[in-house]
This record gives structure tokens, C-alpha cells and sequence, in this order.
């Protein structure tokens, strides 16, 4: 396993200045809206990505399912809790009412490699739909599922599993006996295997969204992933326009893929109002 998988600290700045360099100027290019944004990030985590928002001068709201990443993305946080722009909510998603939120709205709203880890994926995107104010905007970053590293196989704890690019595409007995063989502990066994079960390609994705009548705005599709620069020195770089356009194929050979997703049936936006008051705990 990685050292930036372990120091929530170090992985927290990562976070952020991916987010600060590629997911904010990518959002900024398609939300037309003077005033500060409202920005709802699920899956937040340690709110890394959030925070790069907030310091913009925007209102966040970090859903996280984890009670203990809550409470670090509180820590980290605290100065913008504390001066009522960001809230934390250790919540499920599904459980949670978009008007006791933002009355009308999210203009912004986050998933960064979050949506790999959610089952029923098919359920959640027309979810977070729900959530979005009129020319939202929602953001989705993920490792297709076959990409080298799809089954989040680096998480791993022996070299056996975590040096092996493409060791999660064997069929499910041998990947299994294989990780086992390894000697993985069980905490990492059954991530591999949520992974495994919630596998997205780019071509499903871009189903899903189709299915439920939601635009997309731009696609990017990454032959080394951004953050790979802070956790490997390896500079980003967008995939090949060949490679990218080339169905399945690209799902091999692209390491992360970016999303901005509309729904063109919203109207304009409407002028500016607070968040509601459950964002300012």
C-alpha cells in the first residue's frame, strides 16, 4: 500500500490541489453564475476536493457515509465550518432531502472516485440529478474499470497484488484465489471485491446518463491521471483522440475518465440564495 493511502494529511492536499487545478477551472467553463456557488460534494471523504471550492469562496456541503473520515473533514475544515461556508454530513445520500439542503438547488455537484465504489449506479446518477439548481452541473472523475488499475488493486498491502496492472480482469475465481494467495488481509479482500461489484466502463456510464435524459457537457478521458503527477511524478496527459474514440478499447488504455453532466431540461439560473441554514452547523 501507498504512503498516501495511509496519511489522510498528505492525501487530503492532494485532493485538493487536483481539485483546485482540473475539477474547479473544469466546472468553470460550464456554470454561468456570478455569485458563489453552491457545491455539494458526495463521497467526500477528508473533503480535499471540497476545500479547493470553498477557498474559491463558495458554499460546500460534504456528504460522507464514513462517522471517522466525517470527523477528519470536519478537522480540516473547522475554519470554514466555523464561518458558516461548509458543512459536513456523515449521511447516505438516498436518505437525504434535496430542499433541506439548498432550497433550490446545487449549482455544483461532485463525484471524484466516488461513483466506482456505489452499487446501483443506475439508481444514483438520476439521484443526484435531484439535487441540481437550474444550469447546474454535475462532475464525475473515475478509473474505467479496466484500466490498468480499475480494481483499486494498489490499495493492496503485498506487491503480488498492488505492483500488477490488470490482475482484476482474471476471471473472479483466479483474481480471488490470487489476492488470497498474496496473503491480503480481509478489510483489503472485501474492498477488492466491492470494487469488483460495482465495475463501471466509460460505455456504461455514458448509458446511464443517456437513459436518464441528462446531457453531457464535456468528456475527458486521461492517459495518465492527474493525480498521478503528486503520487508518482508522472505529468497528466490526456489520452490520444484515436485511442479515446474507440469503444471499449479506451477503457484499457485511459487511467481516469472526467464528466460534466447537465440536465438540459433546467431552466437558467435564478439569482442567488443562502444556502439553507443546516449547511452552517
Amino acid at each position: 500500500m501507498f504512503e498516501f493511502h495511509t496519511n489522510k494529511s498528505h492525501y487530503f492536499e492532494m485532493q485538493r490541489r487536483i481539485s483546485q487545478e482540473y475539477v474547479l477551472p473544469l466546472l468553470q467553463k460550464h456554470i454561468k453564475k456570478d455569485a458563489p456557488w453552491r457545491v455539494l460534494e458526495v463521497g467526500c471523504a477528508e473533503a480535499g476536493v471540497l476545500k479547493a471550492f470553498v477557498d474559491e469562496g463558495h458554499y460546500g456541503v460534504g456528504i460522507e457515509l464514513s462517522p471517522s473520515r466525517s470527523e477528519l473533514a470536519r478537522s480540516f475544515l473547522k475554519d470554514h465550518i466555523d464561518a458558516g461556508r461548509a458543512s459536513i454530513l456523515n449521511h447516505d445520500i438516498y436518505e437525504v432531502d434535496p430542499k433541506d439542503l439548498a432550497s433550490e438547488g446545487f449549482d455544483a455537484i461532485i463525484l471524484k472516485d466516488v461513483i466506482e465504489h456505489i452499487p446501483h449506479q443506475e439508481r444514483m446518477v438520476p439521484r443526484l440529478a435531484e439535487f441540481l439548481a437550474p444550469g447546474g452541473k454535475i462532475f464525475f472523475g473515475f478509473p474505467p474499470w479496466m484500466m490498468p488499475f480499475g480494481g483499486h488493486q494498489q490499495i493492496g498491502r503485498t506487491h503480488m497484488v498492488s505492483k500488477f496492472p490488470w490482475v482484476h480482469l482474471l476471471p473472479p475465481p483466479l483474481y480471488r484465489g490470487w489476492v488470497k494467495l498474496a496473503g491480503e488481509p480481509k478489510v483489503v479482500r472485501d474492498e477488492l471485491e466491492n470494487v469488483r461489484s460495482t465495475q463501471i466502463t466509460i460505455e456504461r456510464f455514458e448509458r446511464i446518463v443517456r437513459d436518464n435524459k441528462l446531457e453531457i457537457s464535456e468528456q475527458i478521458l486521461w492517459m495518465f491521471n492527474p493525480i498521478y503527477a503528486l503520487k508518482f511524478g508522472i505529468a497528466a496527459r490526456k489520452q490520444f483522440k484515436l485511442f479515446g474514440a474507440i469503444p471499449f478499447v479506451r477503457n484499457f488504455v485511459s487511467t481516469a475518465a472526467y464528466y460534466v453532466i447537465g440536465d438540459p431540461h433546467q431552466l437558467s439560473p435564478k439569482p442567488q440564495t443562502p444556502l439553507h441554514a443546516a449547511v452552517a452547523e
